[in-house]
């Protein structure tokens, strides 16, 4: 199988990252390989069993894992936190077993998995990390599993709205006909027709740089993923395990880029203003973009994401 120390794309990627957010040869994650039903996902871990906590990461629909490593989870570890990055099937170097159609839901329900297997190690207490469309998976799976101690999104979007679906996909026709078009689509044997995901949203403004975006538009493991009708439709249509009205599983961290120019702020808002039952942090990110690439953001989400994690960890009496 195809490792990411074989593939060139996400080196390319990172060189639009400062320095200190670049991987150098050595300081790589553990890329490990967990078997979930037929497929075979790839995990980029920095495992360290003295850490008081586990970050597992989860990417949107134009990043990958890898990609969640050099953003955020190398500078977590290195702060002494264990952070695992998964490749959710369809993405990054997860193998999809054939004949085996992949909707959102199996994203949702692998990441609720991958918390109890991790859970099943040990109990140390988990927190999920998502950018973009993994923002709100992060809620959407701890809706289902119920069992991790906080959430952070780089926006939260719930794609029911229709405000939402018109300022987030490529242009109101997607939005109006394409989505609909997608869903029925889905439900006859063309399910599997496949489209470039740039071709349904907004992937020109996934980063502001457009160097950087030429080189994540050339990643067919990432920004230039072709996606199905199937996956597409289930994404825009996906019913969480429990309204935000009712949400009281753990709080909620919102990393938001200032500068983001494809999911701005007011949108995360009119999801997140209807929790009612647990906090609520907003914290934005200087000069950033969607997937940012710019200080002082990108050390300002560090920041953030890492003491919302030692306030979950001071909530844990056994951990002090």
């Amino acid at each position: 199988m195809t490792t990411y120390a074989q593939q060139s794309s996400w080196r390319e990627i990172q060189g639009f990252l400062p320095t200190q957010f670049q991987l150098q040869p050595g300081k790589e994650p553990q890329e490990e390989w967990w078997t979930w039903g037929k497929h075979h996902i790839h995990l980029d871990c920095y495992r360290n069993p003295a850490a008081p906590l586990k970050v597992i990461l989860l990417h949107g629909v134009g990043t990958n894992g890898r990609q969640m490593s050099t953003i955020l989870g190398a500078p977590l570890a290195h702060l002494g936190l264990e952070t695992i990055a998964i490749d959710m099937p369809e993405y990054g170097l997860t193998q999809v077993a054939p004949c085996k159609p992949v909707r959102y839901d199996d994203w949702v329900q692998a990441g609720s998995d991958l918390i109890d297997m991790e859970l099943a190690k040990d109990d140390r207490p988990i927190v999920l990390y998502g950018l973009s469309a993994g923002g709100m998976e992060t809620y959407h799976v701890a809706s289902k599993n119920k069992k991790v101690k906080g959430i952070v999104g780089m926006t939260f979007l719930d794609q029911r709205i229709p405000q939402v679906r018109d300022e987030t996909a490529l242009n109101r026709f997607m939005s109006r006909v394409g989505v609909p078009l997608a869903a029925l689509t889905a439900r006859t044997p063309l399910a599997g027709f496949r489209m470039p995901m740039a071709a349904a949203s907004k992937m020109h403004a996934l980063v502001n740089d457009k160097a950087a975006l030429k080189a994540c538009m050339a990643d067919k493991t990432s920004a230039g993923k072709w996606v199905t009708m199937r996956f597409l439709a289930s994404y825009m249509n996906y019913v969480p395990e429990v309204e935000p009205e009712v949400f009281d599983v753990c709080p909620i961290l919102l990393t938001q880029p200032a500068q983001d120019r494809w999911t701005p702020l007011h949108l995360s808002e009119l999801f997140l203003n209807r929790i009612q039952h647990i906090p609520v942090k907003i914290v934005m990110l200087e000069n950033a973009g969607h997937y940012p690439l710019e200080q002082p953001g990108l050390s300002q989400m560090v920041t953030a994401v890492h003491e919302f994690c030692l306030s979950v960890i001071a909530a844990e009496p056994s951990r002090m």
